[in-house]
């Protein structure tokens, strides 16, 4: 007898279908075809293990699986319960008949239990739009999967009734998120606050100037003077997630087998950390299984590089094309695949071997040459493409002494939120555009036009500080959203003052 069960692979960040065929045959062979990886090979001895476990009745018949299309690789366990179930309904064990109303995924233990799977949220997104009536799937992805709506999706958890279910012998219980009522209540939940940090008022105006308009940052300073403690609690002042950021975002998670807990939608911001020992594939995502890297992993939100010299030059430079384009392409010579990366890179770093160069108490032992060769590991292509680059300098203990509360994250958020207003507004021609880091050399000129006065003082910093094409362009973004953050049409003379301001590490002194 030959039968059809639905499932599903997943490729990027996207799924695509796959259907299980089985038909039975003679002999006592089974056949798995269909450019399966060992995993997937292996499935059929945890499935004979499972129905033993599971008093199903033991199919009689050899069967011939194929997983069509045949072209496409399929990796990994998630195959286990559609091949599962095309065995026993060619078998005439499960009732075939209501087959083709779901799509099934699960990875089965020798018990027959199932286990989580990745991709859950791509999956659920494709039946629906494919017009299935339910998703059938482990009940530690329920949740992850019932983000989607109009789509029935049942959590099980055992091969056992994923059978009775089929043959009409049980009712399986319907998971049902109200995605809106979870994503409100816990977008503006956070363990941290900027009124945690005494003084450092100037470092904060620049990393509010940076949430407001999305711009990368780096900042230079001693131990100890608050640059990963300040990092931290960015999210905390940027736009929340709209409901179609925190979808994309979660099924990249999803994807990377991250999502956890009771409600899988992600409904803050990610903030990715990494240490500096990571790889490159790490990074940027690929390997022999296709993963997101962390670029990928901290799209909508932040990507914090703490002790940045300290990474492997490689590591850094690869990360260069996905800062300009915002997303990365993995191409390798059996797959090619693309991730998105849009995300803000927040970067923290020494500005020598001790620490304690441009130290206004403590004496720097490095040597000018030392300094130099530090701060030189971090090329000149990739402080290009950082926006900002701020100098930050240890809190003196009157101010850590001072019992006056700092300005709260929620009222820096408001002002971050308004200028993200009328970004949005600017940008709403263009759909792949959302704050002011993003615009293109075309928009740079409509929406940064100065004034001679401001244009005179572009140029002597230009010529002063021997910056880059690439550079200028950061300066007059940077300037667009301070001019945000004052509800000003025009850029002012102030305005690029300060964006000016912002690129530290040009200036003559650093680097010996």
């Amino acid at each position: 007898m030959f039968v059809k069960v639905n499932a599903a692979a997943v490729q990027g960040i996207n799924a695509t279908m796959i259907s299980v065929e089985s038909n039975t045959t003679g002999g006592s062979k089974y056949m798995l075809v269909g450019l399966p990886d060992n995993a997937v090979k292996e499935s059929l001895e945890r499935f004979f293990s499972a129905i033993k476990h599971n008093s199903v009745s033991f199919p009689r018949r050899a069967c011939v699986i194929n997983l069509a299309p045949a072209d496409i690789r399929k990796e990994g366990s998630a195959y286990d319960l559609p091949i599962a179930i095309g065995i026993l309904a060619a078998n005439e064990i499960v009732n075939h008949t209501e087959l083709d109303k779901y799509i099934l995924m699960g990875e089965l233990s020798l018990d027959g239990s199932l286990r989580p799977i990745k991709g859950a949220l791509p999956i659920a997104i494709l039946a629906r739009e494919l017009g299935y009536e339910g998703f059938i799937l482990p009940k530690d992805n329920a949740y992850e999967a019932a983000v989607v709506n109009d789509l029935n999706v049942y959590g099980v958890e055992n091969l056992k009734d994923v059978v009775e279910f089929l043959n009409n012998d049980k009712e399986l219980e319907k998971t049902e998120v109200d995605t809106r009522k979870i994503f409100f209540s816990q977008a503006n939940i956070f363990d941290m606050d900027f009124a945690d940090v005494k003084g450092q008022e100037s470092v904060k105006r620049a990393l509010e100037v940076a949430a407001a308009g999305g711009h990368n940052i780096i900042m230079i300073g001693a131990p100890g003077a608050g640059k990963s403690m300040m990092a931290k609690r960015l999210p905390t002042i940027l736009p929340p997630l709209t409901l179609r950021e925190a979808l994309e975002t979660t099924k990249i998670h999803s994807v990377a087998g991250k999502t956890t807990g009771s409600y899988s939608l992600i409904s803050q911001r990610p903030f990715r950390s990494p240490h500096h020992t990571i790889s490159d594939v790490a990074l940027v995502g690929g390997g022999n299984f296709p993963q997101p890297g962390e670029i990928s992993l901290a799209h909508n939100g932040v990507l914090f590089l703490d002790e940045l010299p300290e990474f492997k030059r490689t590591v850094l430079e690869v990360m260069r094309q996905p800062l300009e384009d915002r997303k990365i392409s993995i191409s390798r010579a059996k797959f090619a695949t693309e991730y998105p990366a849009s995300f803000m890179l927040v970067a923290s770093m020494n500005p020598c071997p001790c620490g304690y160069y441009n130290h206004p108490e403590k004496q720097c032992v490095c040597s000018p040459s030392m300094v130099h060769r530090y701060l030189s590991r971090i090329s000149g292509p990739l402080l290009d493409r950082i926006d900002m680059h701020i100098e930050i300098v240890p809190v003196p203990f009157e101010k850590l002494a001072d019992i006056k509360e700092s300005e709260s994250s929620e009222t820096i958020r408001k002002r971050v939120i308004n200028a993200r207003n009328i970004q949005q507004k600017r940008f709403e021609a263009f759909p792949d555009i959302h704050c002011n880091a993003q615009m293109n050399s075309k928009m740079l000129q409509k929406y940064t036009l100065l004034n001679n006065e401001g244009q005179t003082l572009l140029k002597a910093a230009m010529q002063r500080m021997n910056l880059s094409a690439r550079a200028y362009d950061r300066i007059l973004k940077v300037a667009r959203t301070i001019a945000d953050l004052d509800n000003s049409i025009d850029i002012q003379t102030p305005h690029i003052a300060e964006a000016i301001n912002y690129r530290n590490l040009d200036r003559e002194g650093w680097a010996g």
